[in-house]
C-alpha cells in the first residue's frame, strides 16, 4: 500500500469515528505500530488529527452532509466482504459505487487507488473528494437526507448516459428470485447501474439470504459477482455457483478473500 493512500485511509478511519485508539488503527490498516505512529504525526502536522493519551482524535473539517457516524449492523461481516469485493478492482478501472454501507467499507479501501469513481452517495464521494489519484463523478437527483443518496428520474438518466466497467451494489434482500432492495426510487436508480455496467457487483452479508424486500432489483443470474461473509450456508453457496454468478467470500483473517468458483 503505498503511504499516501495509508494515510488517507488512516484519517477516514479517524473521521468517521471522531476518535481512534492506536492499537484499532494498527489492526485495521496491518501496519506496525510504529509506522502508525509516524503518520498520525503527519496528519497533526496537517491539521487533520490531534494525539491525545490512549489515541487520536479527528481534528479536520467536518463535512456537512450525511455520514456513517456508528458502525452498522454486522460490521464485522460488511468488512470481510469490503476485503474481498476490493480485489474484483483493477487500476484505472471506472465504477460505479451506490450508497450502501457495505458499499461505503468497500470504498473506503478504494482511497488512494487509480481509478475512475462514479457515485450517487455524498458520503461514498466525499471519501474520494480530497485525494488526487481517483477522478469523482458525482451523480444528481433527489437527495434522501437519511443517507445522502442521490435517486429519483434526474439520477436514472444521468446513469443512462455513463458507461462503466463495473458496478458494485449493495441489496436488503436475496432469495431465489433474485435481489431485493426496499425502495422504489433507489431500486429503479440501481437498475440503471447495472445497464451502465459490463460487470455487476453485489455486496451483501449472510443475513439478507433467504429473505424477500419490497422492490426487485434483478434476478440472480444478471450479475457478474456476488461478495458475501463466510457465514453463507452451503446450500445458498450452491443456488449461487449454479446461477452462474462468481461467488467471493470474505474471511475473518486479513488475507481473508476467498471465493468459490463453478
Amino acid at each position: 500500500m503505498l503511504v499516501e493512500e495509508r494515510r488517507n485511509q488512516l484519517l477516514e478511519l479517524v473521521r468517521a469515528k471522531r476518535f481512534a485508539s492506536l492499537p484499532e488503527l494498527v489492526e485495521q490498516l496491518d501496519v506496525s505500530e510504529s509506522t502508525v505512529r509516524r503518520d498520525l504525526e503527519y496528519l497533526e502536522e496537517q491539521g487533520s488529527a490531534k494525539r491525545i493519551h490512549g489515541g487520536v482524535l479527528y481534528a479536520g473539517d467536518s463535512p456537512k452532509i450525511p455520514h456513517f457516524e456508528q458502525q452498522p449492523a454486522r460490521w464485522a461481516e460488511k468488512r470481510m466482504i469490503a476485503r474481498a469485493a476490493v480485489e474484483l478492482i483493477d487500476e484505472g478501472d471506472s465504477i460505479l459505487l451506490d450508497g450502501g454501507s457495505t458499499t461505503y467499507e468497500v470504498a473506503r479501501l478504494l482511497v488512494g487507488r487509480r481509478l475512475h469513481v462514479v457515485t450517487n452517495s455524498l458520503p461514498v464521494a466525499n471519501l474520494f473528494a480530497g485525494n488526487n489519484s481517483s477522478d469523482v463523478v458525482l451523480v444528481g437527483g433527489n437527495i434522501c437526507p437519511r443517507t445522502g443518496v442521490m435517486h429519483g428520474p434526474l439520477a436514472t438518466d444521468m446513469i443512462a448516459a455513463l458507461r462503466v466497467r463495473k458496478v458494485m451494489l449493495s441489496v436488503a434482500a436475496i432469495n431465489t428470485e433474485g435481489f431485493y432492495n426496499n425502495n422504489l426510487l433507489f431500486v429503479k436508480t440501481e437498475q440503471a447501474m447495472i445497464r451502465a455496467a459490463d460487470e455487476a457487483i453485489i455486496v451483501a452479508d449472510s443475513s439478507k439470504f433467504g429473505h424477500r424486500s419490497l422492490t426487485h432489483v434483478c434476478e440472480l443470474g444478471d450479475v457478474t459477482h456476488l461478495v458475501v461473509d463466510d457465514g453463507i450456508s452451503d446450500t445458498w453457496r450452491k443456488i449461487i455457483k449454479a446461477a452462474g454468478v462468481d461467488l467471493r467470500i470474505g474471511r475473518q483473517s486479513d488475507n481473508a478473500e476467498g471465493c468459490d468458483r463453478k
